[in-house]
C-alpha cells in the first residue's frame, strides 16, 4: 500500500515594515506564507534572502509581535502581526488627575496637528502641586551643519500609544509623582514646531525634574516613532539610539509583559 506523502501545515502572517526597513524592503506591508512551527527567527532570514542589505541591521532591529516586542525565538501562529522595527529616534489611558465627576482627558496621546502645550499644562496641574516641569522637543534648522528643511515622523501607532501608556504608569509607580502627560506628533513638522510634549507634576521639583527626564530618555529608546529629516541637500531616516538588549530581535526570548500596563 503506498503511503500518502504528509502535506506540511503553513501559516499566513502580516509583516509590517517601517522608518528605513519601508525604503529598504520598497514596500510598508507584506503577506508571508510560513510553515507551521515558524518563529521570528524565520520571519527575519526570508528578509535577509530577499534583501541582503537588511543583514547588517539585524543586530539593532527589535521585532513585534501583534504589538508586544518578542525575541527570535518566539513561536509564530497563523494571523499575527509581525512588525519589524529599526531602532527609534523618537485606546488611550485616562488620567487619574481628573476630578469627580469631570470627563477624564487622555493621559498619552498621538496627534497630527500642533501641539497645544498649555492647553495639557493646565489640565495637569492642580492645587496640591509644587511643581510642574514641561519639556517640549522643538524641530531645529540644522543637524551637523546641514541645513534642515523639515522633518516627517511616522509611527506604529497603535504599540507607541501602548508604550507610552506603560511609560506613564511606570513613572508614576517608580518616581514620587503625581501625574504626567505625553503627546507625540506626527506627519509633517516645521522649524521651530514642537515635536513631543511631556508634562509632570508633582510636590517637589527633584522627583517632576527626574521623572521628565526619565520619560523623553526612554521614549526615545523603545518607543516605535521614526523621523525622516529633509535637508537641503537630501532625505535621510534619522540614526535612532538602539533598542534596549532585552528587546531586540537577537535578544531570543519573547517579552512577557502586557502590552499595556
Amino acid at each position: 500500500m503506498r503511503t500518502q506523502p504528509v502535506k506540511t501545515r503553513t501559516i499566513q502572517i502580516e509583516v509590517l515594515f517601517f522608518g528605513m526597513l519601508k525604503d529598504l524592503i520598497g514596500k510598508e506591508s507584506d503577506a508571508l506564507t510560513l510553515n507551521e512551527g515558524a518563529t521570528v527567527n524565520s520571519v527575519i532570514k526570508h528578509y535577509q534572502q530577499q534583501t541582503p542589505r537588511l543583514t547588517g541591521l539585524v543586530p539593532s532591529l527589535a521585532v513585534s509581535v501583534n504589538q508586544e516586542y518578542a525575541g527570535s525565538t518566539t513561536t509564530l501562529h497563523d494571523g499575527d502581526e509581525v512588525a519589524l522595527l529599526p531602532p527609534v529616534s523618537g485606546g488611550l489611558r485616562a488620567t487619574q488627575s481628573s476630578a469627580p465627576g469631570e470627563e477624564a482627558e487622555p493621559r498619552v496621546a498621538i496627534v497630527r496637528e500642533g501641539i497645544d502645550t498649555n492647553a495639557v499644562l493646565e489640565r495637569v496641574k492642580r492645587p496640591e502641586d509644587g511643581a510642574v516641569v514641561v519639556f517640549e522637543g522643538i524641530v531645529r534648522d540644522n543637524t551637523l551643519g546641514r541645513r534642515t528643511l523639515y522633518l516627517d515622523y511616522e509611527a506604529y501607532e497603535e504599540m507607541a500609544l501602548k508604550q507610552m501608556d506603560a511609560l506613564a504608569e511606570r513613572a508614576l509607580a517608580e518616581f514620587k509623582i503625581r501625574d504626567a502627560a505625553i503627546v507625540h506628533r506626527l506627519g509633517r513638522l516645521e522649524i521651530g514646531e514642537t515635536s513631543v510634549l511631556i508634562v509632570v507634576a508633582s510636590a517637589h521639583r527633584a522627583a517632576a525634574f527626574d521623572a521628565s527626564r526619565w520619560l523623553i530618555d526612554t521614549l526615545k529608546r523603545t518607543v516605535p516613532i521614526w523621523k525622516k529629516e529633509h535637508f537641503e541637500d537630501g532625505i535621510v531616516w534619522a540614526d535612532g539610539e538602539p533598542f534596549p538588549e532585552e528587546e531586540r530581535a537577537t535578544s531570543g526570548t519573547h517579552s512577557e509583559r502586557p502590552a499595556s500596563k
